[in-house]
């Protein structure tokens, strides 16, 4: 098996919680009176706050992306969170992911009580073996800080040895910075085309699909 490592973007991937960040984000930026529609949000949603602020409001100090930062939290930790629920087949695909001997990893930049939350609602936390989280990283994606973090955790494994599955164009794109390879689910609601031209090896609907294609896919050869 040419993969030793899995590492799994966890929002868009393996729970369905990306149009809640929409919805965090957008209470966050009415805040300020900044009005974007939801495409145009969504279109950021993958990134941390410290690239998402400067694409939409170029001109954004630190203190306004960390306002804005701490409006979107203000509203999805609360409000949003516990209504996130699991992808159909997310956690019987982490199952046979490490049932086949490879290392599970969570790559994310969310809080590290976020991960947590995450885990338990996998119902994963004997199956994953090292998680990331905003804590590990300078920049989120599409900087390539997180997957080069969660190497750091599956050492000696090199790049050509781990697998990112994620949802979104910054998934690929950060992965790609550290020289991993990404196939991309279509559950983050990114368009194919993006998801082929950031570079993803390979692409399915979602968890379900790759768990059903796992002996044909990238992740079983």
């Amino acid at each position: 098996m040419k993969y030793r490592a899995v590492f799994f973007d966890v929002d868009g991937t393996l729970v369905d919680s990306n149009d809640m960040h929409v919805l965090a984000w957008e209470e966050a930026f009415r805040s300020i009176e900044a009005d974007f529609d939801r495409a145009t949000i969504h279109g950021q949603i993958g990134k941390g706050k410290d690239m998402l602020v400067p694409t939409l409001i170029p001109d954004a100090d630190a203190g306004l992306i960390e306002k804005l930062g701490e409006a979107h939290g203000a509203v999805f930790k609360p409000d949003l969170l516990e209504q996130v629920r699991p992808f159909p087949g997310a956690h019987d695909l982490l199952a046979r992911v490490h049932a086949a001997g490879q290392t599970v990893v969570l790559a994310s930049s969310a809080s590290a009580e976020e991960v947590g939350h995450y885990l338990d609602l996998l119902d994963a936390r004997d199956l994953v073996q090292a998680t990331t989280s905003s804590g590990d990283v300078e920049h989120t994606k599409p900087a390539p800080d997180i997957f080069a973090a969660a190497l750091k955790k599956v050492a000696p494994l090199s790049a050509e040895e781990v697998l990112v599955v994620g949802d979104s164009p910054y998934d690929v794109e950060a992965a790609s910075k550290c020289g991993i390879a990404t196939i991309a689910l279509l559950s983050g609601k990114f368009p194919e085309e993006t998801l082929r031209e950031a570079g993803a090896i390979a692409i399915y609907d979602d968890v379900a699909a790759l768990l059903a294609e796992y002996d044909r896919s990238p992740l079983g050869r």
